[in-house]
């Protein structure tokens, strides 16, 4: 039997009575370890973040912290072999355990640095001149920002098992917030190696950092209008925690990260063979196959001059015919496998969604081969490329297939692209390929209102 995931709680480490569930490997569907939290007590894990983590934080300046999470980055980073080691079974290749391992350390160096820039070495940060309020400037105003008194609640996706909670562990921690972090159960047995190791340090105060492997039923009944919850994963989960009563009515912050259908455009300026169409289809593929398609930021929706539809597929599919899936430590494997059986199958869902109104005009997704493992026990999937040609059509707009899964859509004029882009509700990031300026101030504020980030590539 496998190793049973512990939760670091109270200040130490907690091991279910039970059994729990099988993790499986994403690249064989062998057990790599088994996951429960029955028995733990929630309650007590916020009260000691609040009662230990809080005050314990509150006593460091911004640069005290900053400095914590400096060293605690450089040391996660010389141990980081162990990381890429286990990352194997979750899909990842070298290339995706480097986004995830890497980033996330660098994500922590990121933060300390701005920390130390950006902070003063104090406990408060003042935002802002003094305002006078009163005509005789006896009557003056000062903004301040200091430290809530309550926890950060992390509940984390599965496709960054490293990097997912250590970018929302960073500036909390800079922010003198304690942070209960609860990783996606596919991949939590890297989440609580990581985490072991954080804790072996003793870089960071006691209190301020707990893990939770296993179900966090029942933690948001634990918060109040001190503690906030940053949620990454799936929109009908997000919605479900935006209505639990302590959010609705105790004020607990809450912000979802969910489905978002990034967009790509192709400006109309661009002809095949340029430099800007070959950087756009290039973009493209690495975003399907990077982490097996598996980012919150990949490209869902690619929109291109109607002409040039079929440039664009073939220089696609010219690409990625190039593409060997297969075990991430087999020779030559460019792309593994999803993160489970259970998350292959989910994308399949999603794409029978999307061929109502879409075909697939790159890969099948029951043809393909397999380097050094087997499909019908890993959760492989090779690249899919379909084609909607139905402006009308919803499915493209609505349905996010969180693989190595993009859509081609045809467009015709400037004003028709910003619209089918909107029709996506918003997403995280979109991008457009132009060498025309005046085309991309149209477009980039035509998007803004929908997108979190765009960005701008000749």
């Amino acid at each position: 039997m496998s190793k049973l995931l512990e939760s670091y709680a109270a200040g130490r480490w907690y091991t279910a009575p039970d059994e729990g569930t099988p993790l499986l490997s994403a690249v064989d569907g062998s057990e790599v370890a088994r996951i429960s939290a029955t028995g733990l007590d929630l309650g007590e894990m916020v009260t000691y973040a609040r009662e230990v983590g809080g005050p314990a934080l509150a006593k460091l300046t911004f640069h005290e912290r900053a400095a914590a999470l400096k060293a605690l980055a450089l040391t996660l980073m010389a141990g980081k072999d162990e990381f890429y080691a286990l990352s194997t079974s979750t899909g990842a290749t070298k290339r995706d355990s480097g986004v995830d391992i890497d980033g996330g350390f660098g994500t922590l160096l990121s933060y300390a640095s701005k920390a130390r820039r950006e902070l003063p070495n104090d406990t408060v940060y003042l935002d802002g001149a003094v305002e006078q309020l009163g005509k005789k400037g006896t009557f003056l105003g000062q903004h301040v920002y200091t430290s809530r008194r309550g926890v950060a609640v992390q509940i984390n996706a599965f496709n960054f098992p490293v990097w997912g909670f250590l970018e929302k562990l960073a500036p909390a921690f800079i922010a003198g917030v304690p942070s209960i972090v609860k990783p996606a159960s596919q991949s939590a047995y890297l989440t609580e190696l990581v985490f072991r190791r954080i804790i072996e340090s003793g870089l960071l105060p006691e209190g301020s950092v707990q893990l939770l492997s296993g179900s966090a039923r029942g933690l948001l009944d634990h918060l109040g209008g001190q503690d906030s919850v940053a949620f990454t994963g799936s929109a009908d989960t997000a919605a479900t925690l935006r209505a639990h009563p302590n959010v609705v009515g105790e004020g607990v912050h809450f912000n979802a990260e969910a489905d978002s259908l990034n967009a790509s455009i192709l400006g109309a300026d661009v002809e095949p063979g340029s430099e800007e169409f070959d950087l756009y289809v290039k973009q493209l593929v690495t975003e399907m196959t990077v982490k097996a398609g598996q980012k919150c930021t990949a490209i869902r929706r690619a929109f291109v001059p109607t002409a040039l539809m079929d440039d664009v597929i073939a220089a696609a599919e010219a690409r990625l015919s190039r593409v060997v899936v297969g075990d991430p430590d087999a020779e030559g494997v460019t792309m593994g496998a999803l993160a489970s059986l259970e998350q292959r199958d989910e994308v399949l869902k999603s794409l029978r969604g999307l061929t109502k109104s879409a075909q697939i005009v790159v890969g099948d997704p029951d043809n393909f081969d397999v380097v050094g493992a087997d499909k019908a026990t890993g959760a492989f999937l090779p690249p899919i490329l379909l084609r909607s040609d139905d402006k009308d059509a919803t499915e493209p707009h609505d349905i996010e297939a969180f693989g190595p899964v993009s859509t081609v859509i045809g467009y015709d004029g400037t004003d028709e692209v910003i619209a089918l882009a909107a029709r996506g509700k918003g997403s995280l990031v979109a991008s457009l390929v132009t060498r025309d300026s005046a085309l991309a101030r149209d477009i980039v504020l035509g998007l803004a209102p929908f997108h979190g980030r765009v960005l701008v590539l000749n």
